[in-house]
């Protein structure tokens, strides 16, 4: 039943689409696929293994964001509490409007920013990947940037009014922040006690243990050619936070659990972490008549152009993406997916009762081999299991 799937991931490594990859397709209650191709690193040749170690970046998103919905069933926030109510540093940002020579003119926003315009990506919040304007800020203020682990480089202003438009950016990081403040608890040990330990994903942590460091996957970058070579990477020392938009690390394996609970409507591994109508909440189209668009690149070397299903309408829920229609032989209207910038994917189907996951680490994100090594994944676990 599997050999297609194998075939189409040998096939994509050989080709170089990617150096290595770690694939893995889960039921409610089972693993239908697992499998590991190519090299774990580049630098080293060792190969890559199932059990392999990824750095999530952005997949981290949609386990804060559940941790912020189990606040809100125990009435600890609500979607419409403003941010500043929680964190009163937040009411010092300001809307950028532009510059005056190294001087940004900065303005008051027309409303608060709150919980749900964090969630789904309208608070004005944004990356510098994406955003001339933002990139400039941090230059002109010296701030640095969001992989620092500062938490100077949260404080940025908002790039427009809440709820005005969707703009992808670093509002997870402040939902993680809002967590520790109504729970009175770090991110680190909320999620391993609220979340992770519960569903059994006892290899995904913020600061991995040696034993588990020993298994990471190198970075590799994508050449001007076409070709991969290693990128060394470290995060950088001493981070004042914990990234809840980017930071945690784990395996695929692991990451199915979260993504099996979803399928199962907040329970798995004999816990209920969320009730079955928050996880229906979770995949509703949270931001109106807004839509998600296109993410245009102003960092070539972290990100290319980048959107899922160009031509198809995506809307956002309150931690994922989910596409408004069916893609032939592929994922069903209402799945919801994201991804890291490292070329980490999920996607999670409730019609089907399948869930997804391709597991790289490349630079740029959106990597062209990668994403068609995805697409090519996708259809082929469609043909075997989603009819």
């Amino acid at each position: 039943m599997t050999k297609r799937i194998d075939s189409v991931l040998g096939t994509g490594i050989e080709r170089g689409q990617a150096p290595g990859c770690v694939a893995m397709v889960v039921d409610r209650t089972s693993t239908r696929y697992a499998g590991a191709f190519g090299v774990r690193d580049l630098a080293t040749g060792a190969p890559m293994q199932v059990d392999t170690m990824f750095r999530l970046a952005s997949m981290t998103k949609a386990i804060t964001s559940a941790a912020a919905l189990q606040l809100v069933e125990r009435g600890k926030l609500t979607l419409d509490t403003p941010v500043a109510s929680v964190l009163p540093e937040f009411g010092a940002l300001g809307v950028l409007t532009g510059f005056y020579g190294d001087t940004p003119a900065i303005r008051p926003p027309s409303h608060p920013v709150t919980l749900k315009h964090l969630l789904t990506h309208t608070s004005g919040l944004g990356y510098e990947f994406w955003s001339a304007p933002l990139t400039q800020w941090l230059e002109v203020t010296g701030t640095p940037g969001i992989l620092s682990g500062q938490l100077s480089t949260l404080r940025t202003p908002l790039l427009h009014d809440p709820g005005a438009a969707w703009t992808y950016g670093r509002g997870t990081d402040w939902v993680g922040r809002m967590v520790e403040a109504a729970s009175g608890e770090t991110l680190d040990t909320y999620l391993q006690d609220h979340l992770l330990a519960p569903l059994g994903m006892h290899e995904t942590s913020f600061d991995p243990a040696p034993a588990l460091t020993a298994r990471m996957a190198g970075l590799a970058t994508r050449e001007a050619g076409g070709g991969l070579s290693p990128l060394p990477f470290e995060w950088p020392p001493g981070h004042e936070l914990w990234n809840g938009g980017h930071r945690l690390h784990s395996t695929a394996a692991d990451y199915a659990r979260f993504l099996q609970m979803l399928l199962n409507g907040g329970t798995f591994n004999g816990a209920r972490v969320l009730e079955s109508n928050t996880v229906d909440l979770l995949g509703q189209n949270h931001i109106g008549e807004l839509w998600v668009t296109n993410l245009k690149t102003v960092q070539p070397p972290y990100t290319n152009d980048a959107e899922f299903f160009p031509g198809m309408r995506k809307k956002h829920g309150l931690g994922y993406v989910i596409n408004c229609e069916q893609w032939p032989n592929r994922r069903a209207i209402g799945s919801g997916c994201w991804a890291g910038v490292f070329n980490t994917y999920f996607w999670f189907d409730p019609t089907h009762g399948l869930a997804g996951l391709l597991m790289t680490q490349v630079l740029p994100f959106a990597d062209h081999g990668t994403m068609a090594l995805l697409d090519a994944f996708e259809e082929a676990v469609y043909t075997e299991f989603g009819r």
